[in-house]
């Protein structure tokens, strides 16, 4: 059974730092593309940050360019983001993806507020 775990959210101050991860299980995250992405209020749900599988190339979303990172920890089979200098425009519920036989699955998000 395919699932995906979020953790990591929380408030911060704008400048700040947090590290998201997904914690995968029921299949091996490191053959599949897996993806952040964030939906904030009103807004629509929007892909951050994306790792492909095999080589693990890296895409993001223009927004986040410098400040996220997406990596893999194949041990773990969790997928993490760390985002950096963190703008009150990042706050939103982030949520873990992942595409397998035509059929996305997600976790249940964790929100990430950025305000002083």
């Amino acid at each position: 059974q395919v699932q995906l775990v979020e953790s990591g959210g929380g408030l911060v101050q704008p400048g700040g730092s947090l590290r998201l991860s997904c914690a995968a299980s029921g299949f091996a995250s490191r053959l599949y593309t897996m993806n952040w992405y964030r939906q904030a209020p009103g807004k629509e749900r929007e892909v951050v940050a994306t790792i492909t599988a095999g080589i693990s190339n890296t895409n993001y979303t223009d927004s986040v360019k410098g400040r996220f990172t997406i990596s893999r920890d194949n041990a773990k089979n969790t997928v993490n983001l760390q985002m950096n200098s963190l703008k009150p425009e990042d706050t939103a519920m982030y949520y873990c993806n992942t595409r397998r036989v035509g059929i996305d699955y997600w976790g249940q998000g964790t929100q990430v507020t950025v305000s002083s």
